[in-house]
């Protein structure tokens, strides 16, 4: 099976429900919200399945991109798609494990833009968001989108991250969220 990104390029999919691939009608919002901001930028994919979102973000020029997936099927097949669509010069790399270990991996990087899709049931939110937090993996100008089902979702309340906007696709929403300005700390105090 295989999907159309940006540029009518065809990436593989897996068979059956071991994944399921963000639309192209999400797809399309998170990166027209984040136009301008995607060429040489620091992208990092969590709960990657497929991987379209990160070959989207490689397709519009991300310098570095980063996949966490736990399913060995996924990773075969994002490193597979990944390596179709990045140019030379640009920087990927697939990491397979549980989401929290891989995150802790990360220390002492920095990331742009975080793209989060967990199994919308499984109860990764909170702890990954605090894991992205604690080990300072948002870049101070960066954002992170969690894809999400809209009903009866509570977003993670981070100490130092603000929501800055919400959206609904159909079936599908995403939460925004971006480190505080220290400002806004202050007056919270």
């Amino acid at each position: 099976m295989t999907l159309r990104i940006y540029g009518n390029r065809q990436i593989k999919t897996l068979p059956g429900q071991e994944t399921r691939p963000t639309s192209s009608r999400v797809r399309e919002a998170v990166f027209n919200i984040w136009q301008g901001k995607i060429a040489g930028c620091r992208w990092l994919d969590i709960c990657a399945g497929t991987g379209s979102m990160g070959a989207e973000a490689l397709c519009r020029g991300a310098s570095l991109v980063v996949g966490i997936e736990q399913s060995s099927r996924a990773c075969a097949t994002i490193q597979q798609n990944w390596q179709q669509v990045a140019d030379t010069g640009q920087e990927w790399r697939v990491l397979r494990g549980n989401v929290t270990q891989q995150l802790k991996s990360l220390v002492g990087k920095q990331f742009d833009r975080i793209y989060f899709d967990p199994p919308y049931a499984s109860g990764l939110y909170q702890p990954v968001l605090e894991a992205i937090a604690d080990y300072d993996l948002l870049d101070i100008n960066g954002e992170l989108a969690a894809e999400h089902n809209p009903q009866g979702w509570t977003p993670p309340v981070i100490p130092t991250w603000e929501i800055c906007r919400q959206k609904i696709y159909g079936n599908t929403a995403l939460t925004f969220y971006r480190i505080m300005d220290e400002g806004d700390e202050a007056k919270d105090e």
